[in-house]
């Protein structure tokens, strides 16, 4: 009986490699470098982001929902990964060294399209999931005009932790999947706990990563979401290189179209 390995089979999980913990800080500045290789594509989707918050904003107010505009503005953390899908495939070109195409990311986006949509279904459950808790916290406060500011600081204290714990889920299931589904050819399931094990095994630095995400988002809003227009494309653009230096996924096919992907640098090690 021939007990050699099958060269087809591949292993459930992709290895990881082991960041420094303010790597982030790298991650941004290439993808600022990639913001500035792509500048109009980039900066068109960083418009259109923002003009979408803006809209969140008015029907928020027009609904004089404090509750709805949280739940919507969280959006951006939870759907986060998915819309940035198009900024991973530019920089994925960038990377491969083939001229980067609008058409091209549209392309990208097929080749692997139900893997992704059972993603983005995962990720838009969990918002529902949480948009209807932060709905029933008012439940457990006053009416918004008998609230005090202690009452305030108790409803954005506990919606804030109810958050995180949804939030933490997403990040660790997308940190690094969708860049892995553009990038190979790779299931769902692979991506997803090849994901959650990269976030795990190094804790730190995706703690500063998720920090520095959180941070750039709430400066833009602070900016009345015209930092949006440069901030997210960055961002975006920089998730791809924090999986590119994170995750070890050689054993799996490139996906078509693009040459060899770039190797990782020598100052990580592999896990």
């Amino acid at each position: 009986m021939n007990s050699s390995p099958d060269p087809e089979l591949k292993p459930l999980v992709a290895p990881c490699r082991t960041v420094p913990t303010w790597a982030a800080l790298r991650w941004l500045q290439k993808g600022w470098a990639d913001f500035k290789q792509v500048p109009r594509i980039s900066l068109v989707y960083g418009l259109v982001m923002m003009v979408i918050s803006v809209v969140i904003t008015w029907v928020a107010y027009l609904a004089h929902s404090v509750v709805l505009a949280i739940a919507l503005t969280a959006g951006f953390f939870f759907l986060g990964p998915i819309i940035a899908i198009g900024l991973y495939s530019l920089s994925r070109q960038l990377t491969n060294q083939v001229e980067p195409k609008f058409l091209r990311c549209l392309k990208e986006g097929k080749k692997n399209l139900s893997n992704e949509l059972v993603l983005s279904f995962i990720f838009l459950i969990v918002f529902l999931i949480w948009a209807r808790a932060a709905s029933m916290l008012h439940i457990f406060f006053p009416s918004y005009g008998a609230m005090q500011l202690e009452d305030w600081f108790m409803f954005l204290g506990v919606g804030t932790l109810v958050g995180a714990v949804f939030a933490a889920v997403i990040f660790c299931v997308g940190a690094f999947s969708i860049p892995m589904l553009m990038d190979r050819r790779v299931d769902t399931v692979t991506a997803v706990i090849t994901s959650i094990n990269a976030v795990l095994k190094n804790k730190l630095a995706m703690l500063v990563w998720a920090g520095t995400i959180v941070l750039l988002v709430l400066l833009g809003m602070a900016t009345f979401y015209l930092g949006f227009v440069v901030l997210l494309p960055v961002v975006g653009h920089a998730t791809w290189h924090a999986y590119q230096e994170t995750i070890d996924a050689d054993a799996w096919e490139l996906g078509p179209g693009l040459g060899q992907s770039t190797a990782a640098g020598s100052s990580v090690e592999r896990k």
